[in-house]
């Protein structure tokens, strides 16, 4: 995953692609956030001052710089992308003021998605109006983050409105890219039961294409237990030729410097150990959990000193420290790992392996 201070303008986001790559790298989770590409709900709205950031589509004011930016340096080195779409403007809150709140209407959510497809999709303006750039189009989109969690949805039990929004994002996904894959919110802690909740919704099995499960567990043969888990709820309710992503696996490096999280914090000789270990776990039983990928969470986490302590800026294989970023010893082991998942030497590109 590539988010936080990798993204930020003091990190030179075309050299970690490149090291991404070099690491064996084939795609970024990236999230968006709509709330911020979509503040205001009309032109009249914006600011005088903050007009010249947004372009009007559909209406609505769409800041689209940042996203432009990763896209465009992906794609660049020929990485693929998966979008985690997320958190609702103040305009659609159903509870405005809380930063987990469901849209009040899926709709606008169902427009913005349109505006993606059609900027990044296959027949995307994006690529049309940079045509220097390879054509790396967005077809797999990832509709919210762990809904099951009352910071990313506040209204809780999640399985009915969490749908209602599923249900409209197939509908306009499907119509502006016939081709796109709809993959499922990322279910962490007891991920298989949320599942299940999800299925039991009538229609909810046809609106997604791609599980995706965030298997946190302490220790590595627990990720493969718990993505068995999920896969035994799918093939139950028919789901067996469906594929599964790991969207998040980590253990960060914070023991003993932020309170503990799903019980995964490891030092960071024990980060790399475990990250040794799960890969391949992973490969072995990767045809029978139908497991299609795995992203690390994440890829460069902020632990300056003064930061309000959190176990997951951790969890990168870098380390960004007050403007130095130095790779921690799990960079090396995924970087090994990957590279002999993928039978490579080394990586000239995403695609490009020498052997």
């Amino acid at each position: 995953m590539f988010d936080g201070p990798v993204l930020g303008r003091d990190v030179n986001l075309g050299k970690q692609l490149d090291l991404a790559v070099a690491s064996g790298v084939e795609s970024l989770r990236v999230a968006v956030n709509w709330s911020e590409m979509q503040p205001y709900p009309s032109a009249a709205e914006v600011p005088a001052a903050d007009k010249s950031r947004f372009q009007t589509v559909g209406g609505v004011p769409t800041e689209f710089s940042g996203l432009d930016r990763i896209v465009g340096a992906a794609a660049k080195r020929g990485l693929s992308l998966l979008p985690v779409v997320e958190f609702v403007p103040s305009w659609d809150a159903l509870q405005p003021g809380k930063l987990g709140s469901p849209p009040k209407s899926a709709a606008p959510f169902a427009a913005f998605l349109t505006d993606l497809v059609e900027r990044y999709g296959p027949r995307g303006t994006f690529w049309s109006t940079h045509p220097a750039l390879p054509r790396v189009p967005i077809r797999m989109w990832q509709i919210w983050n762990e809904p099951h969690l009352v910071m990313y949805w506040s209204e809780q039990p999640f399985a009915q409105s969490y749908v209602k929004l599923l249900a409209a994002s197939h509908a306009a996904l499907k119509a502006a890219d016939p081709g796109a894959k709809v993959v499922l919110a990322g279910l962490a802690n007891y991920s298989w039961r949320y599942l299940a909740n999800i299925y039991r919704v009538p229609g909810a099995q046809r609106l997604f294409d791609v599980v995706a499960i965030h298997p946190y567990t302490a220790q590595p043969a627990g990720v493969i237990t718990i993505l068995q888990r999920a896969r035994a709820v799918m093939n139950r309710f028919g789901d067996s030729q469906k594929p599964i992503l790991a969207t998040e696996i980590t253990w960060p490096s914070s023991l003993h410097k932020a309170p503990p999280q799903f019980g995964v914090s490891v030092t960071e000789a024990q980060q790399a150990q475990h990250l040794r270990q799960v890969m391949p776990l992973l490969a072995a039983d990767r045809a029978k959990l139908g497991l299609m990928g795995f992203y690390w969470y994440t890829w460069m986490g902020d632990e300056s000193p003064g930061n309000h302590p959190y176990a997951f800026d951790y969890a990168g294989l870098l380390k960004y420290v007050d403007g130095t970023v130095a790779a921690k010893p799990a960079l090396s082991t995924f970087r090994r790992g990957a590279l002999a998942l993928e039978d490579c030497r080394r990586k000239t590109s995403a695609e490009g392996c020498v052997r």
